[in-house]
Parts: structure tokens; C-alpha cells; sequence
């Protein structure tokens, strides 16, 4: 068996919560790490979140770029100052040019992406693996799909023109490319055809998970809903309060839990005030995983995730495992992530989706349907062990097919 040497770049962490991409590499460096030595390259804060995520390992190993004075400076002077810390990681770290030498770029970003295509220029036995988990919108249509009111076009021009100039170092140089969902192959046509475009499908913690809910059984439903995710333009976040107030005509007592945190918080806040639910939405901040974040989804009846521009939805994948059905909106990457356990309504259709979510609540049969549904398919192949050792054999034999 060939000794792999890992390294991950992931400078763009960033925030208290936690992306998807973020997740994909914390998970991955967890449990390659048993094998393997995985060295990981962030700033402090991308340090502290490894932390609160418990990952640790005899053969993790972190490099810490403290990013001070930088980091006081604001999100722009920190963003540049990041890229540069990743530009002089590339040029200066010293890796044994060997092709067992794998380095990963934990996102699309330029502090991950250039140090490693600097790294693969220099030593070019090395195999370089590229994060592509989201094509950006088209600026021009914004963050939605489909109908949508307010699309943020500023948020998708800045994400547009971060990528722009990325893809084709990753087209010409990396060796693999891993995805989000099925349709953005299409993006990487060679790299699908020789099969170094891997789809990593997200996954769950299914063993803490189990653990949690053998020991805590009738735990009684106190909300109606719950939300996951980053509050950000691409997650609907602000249409969910209108959404909810559209449920609440139909069932006044109804709670919705919102987990989370991110630039659209003080709009969300905001539109709580504006529609008069302050009784109906109850706002939780970021949860770490453990047995708060799991009593909550315990407690929730279904989950709402209306996101209008999403590359998979992981977030809502764990309370689903709680036997949460979903509702949300029919977008592309939802065929291959939620074929069951998921409504989906057109996409912009507020009034749909609210009767949808009203329907589920009213209905016992029906949500307990769904309930089983989703949990069937989360527990099938949704484990982080799973699919770790998954997207492990597919690098190994992608390497031993190059060799060749």
C-alpha cells in the first residue's frame, strides 16, 4: 500500500459556523488521518474552527498563520492578506517531489487554490486535487434559479470574478477535481471522461448521531420546523421569515428554529421584527455538533431549506437523519442529493411552499411517511466513514490509472 502524504490548504476558513466545503475537509482530514499524515494550512481562525469541530490525530498535523496585524484591519484587508499568505506558502514549503504527495485545495478560493497550483508547478510528480463545490451564478441572473425578488446581484459579480480566473489553472494542472453534485461535471467534461472528476456527495456523523437518539427516545416535538445553514443570499434566508408568516396565518402557534449565522443575519432579524413573529422564530446562532444541536432536531417536526442557488443542501442532511422530511425548492443539484425525504415547489414559489409546509404539519401520516423515507436514505450512504474510504478508493485508483 502506497504512504500517502497529505496536505490541505484550507486559508479561506472563515466565520463562526462552518461551510459545506469546510465540513468536506475537517471530515476527510479526521478520518484519512487514521492512515495517513495530513498536514492542514489555515489562519487562526480557520484554526479555532478545526478546534471546536474536535479534530485532532497523531498524524494531524496544523500549520497556523497567526494573519496579525491583518486581521483587525476587516474582511477585505484580511481576504488579500490571506491570498498573500497563500501565495508565500506555496513558494517557500519544501515537499518531497514524489507522487504520493497529495495536495488538496480546500475551496476555490484564492488563498487555497494558488499556493497549491504554485506547489504542483514546482514539484509536478505531486497530485494536486481541487475543491470545485459551487459554480458561481451567472452574474447577470444572480443568486436564484428561478423567480426570486431580491438576487443579489453584487454577492454573485464578487463570487463570479473570484473563479474566473482560477478554473483554468485547475483545467490545465490538477489531477482531480472534486464536485458537489452529478450536473457539474459539465463544467470539467475531460476530467469526467477519464474520471478525476469526483462527486462528493455530502454525509453525516451517522454513528454520533445513532448514538444520540438510542439514548434519548419520545423526545417531544416542541417546533414545528427547523433551518440549518449559513445565512447568506444563496440559503433564502430572508424569504424564509415571509414564508413563515404565510404558515402562521394557517397555524398560529407554529415555531420555527433557525440554526445558524452569517451576513444576512441583521436582515433576518430585521424581517422577523417587520411581520410581528417574534414569538413564531427563534434564532439559535451557530450550533456546534453534540447534544444541543441534536435535541433541537429531535424536536422539530420537519426541516425547510429554501435555498434558490445551492450545490447540494448537506446542512439539511442532518436533521434529516432525526426523521425530519424536508421542504425546499426543486433545484438541479437536488436530483441526485434528496431523491426521497424532500417536497420540492417550484423554485421562487413562496405560497407553494408554505401550503407545502403546512400540509406536512397537518398531515401525521403523510410527515411519518416522509420521515421514513429520509431516514432510510440518510443511514443507506450517508456516513462520513462511508464516504471517506468512497473518495479515497477513487483518488487511489485515479493515480494508479495515471501511472499507466
Amino acid at each position: 500500500m502506497a504512504h500517502l502524504n497529505f496536505h490541505f490548504f484550507a486559508l479561506g476558513a472563515y466565520g463562526k459556523g462552518i461551510s459545506g466545503g469546510d465540513r468536506i475537509f475537517i471530515e476527510l482530514s479526521r478520518r484519512w488521518s487514521k492512515k495517513y499524515p495530513v498536514t492542514i494550512y489555515l489562519w487562526a481562525e480557520g484554526y479555532e474552527m478545526c478546534k471546536r469541530q474536535g479534530l485532532s490525530g497523531k498524524k494531524i498535523y496544523f500549520k497556523v498563520s497567526l494573519m496579525k496585524p491583518w486581521r483587525d484591519f476587516g474582511f477585505l484587508i484580511n481576504y488579500i492578506a490571506r491570498i498573500f499568505e497563500g501565495i508565500r506558502r506555496g513558494l517557500t514549503l519544501k515537499l518531497e517531489n514524489s507522487k504520493d504527495t497529495v495536495v488538496y485545495s480546500a475551496s476555490e478560493f484564492w488563498m487555497d487554490s494558488l499556493p497549491t497550483f504554485i506547489l504542483k508547478i514546482r514539484f509536478p510528480k505531486i497530485t494536486w486535487i481541487a475543491a470545485w463545490f459551487q459554480t458561481a451564478p451567472n452574474p447577470i441572473k444572480g443568486f436564484a434559479e428561478g423567480k426570486r425578488e431580491n438576487k443579489y446581484y453584487l454577492s454573485a459579480l464578487f463570487y463570479w470574478l473570484v473563479q474566473l480566473p482560477i478554473k483554468p489553472f485547475i483545467l490545465k494542472y490538477a489531477d482531480f477535481v472534486f464536485i458537489n453534485n452529478k450536473s457539474e461535471k459539465k463544467q470539467f467534461p475531460k476530467f469526467a471522461e477519464s474520471e478525476r472528476a469526483i462527486v462528493v456527495l455530502g454525509a453525516v456523523d451517522l454513528e454520533k448521531i445513532n448514538e444520540y437518539v438510542k439514548k434519548h427516545k419520545n423526545i417531544k416535538k416542541t417546533y414545528e420546523a427547523v433551518f440549518q445553514g449559513r445565512f447568506h443570499p444563496q440559503k433564502g434566508v430572508v424569504e424564509l421569515i415571509q414564508i413563515w408568516e404565510k404558515v402562521v396565518k394557517e397555524i398560529p402557534d407554529a415555531r420555527l428554529a433557525m440554526v445558524g449565522d452569517g451576513p444576512l443575519m441583521q436582515n433576518v432579524k430585521k424581517e422577523i421584527e417587520n411581520l410581528g413573529l417574534e414569538k413564531n422564530i427563534i434564532l439559535f446562532g451557530y450550533l456546534f455538533d453534540g447534544e444541543k444541536k441534536y435535541q433541537l432536531f429531535s424536536q422539530s417536526k420537519i426541516v425547510v431549506h429554501p435555498a434558490f442557488y445551492d450545490s447540494g443542501g448537506m446542512a439539511s442532511s442532518e436533521a434529516m437523519a432525526f426523521g425530519s422530511p424536508v421542504v425546499g425548492f426543486n433545484l438541479k443539484s437536488y436530483e441526485s442529493y434528496y431523491p426521497k425525504g424532500m417536497v420540492k415547489v417550484k423554485t421562487g414559489d413562496l405560497d407553494a411552499f408554505s401550503r407545502q409546509v403546512v400540509r406536512l404539519l397537518q398531515d401525521s401520516k403523510l410527515r411519518g411517511k416522509m420521515a421514513k423515507e429520509a431516514i432510510s436514505m440518510i443511514r443507506k450512504n450517508w456516513s462520513w466513514n462511508t464516504r471517506s474510504e468512497e473518495i479515497l478508493l477513487k483518488i487511489k485508483n485515479g493515480r494508479s490509472r495515471k501511472r499507466k
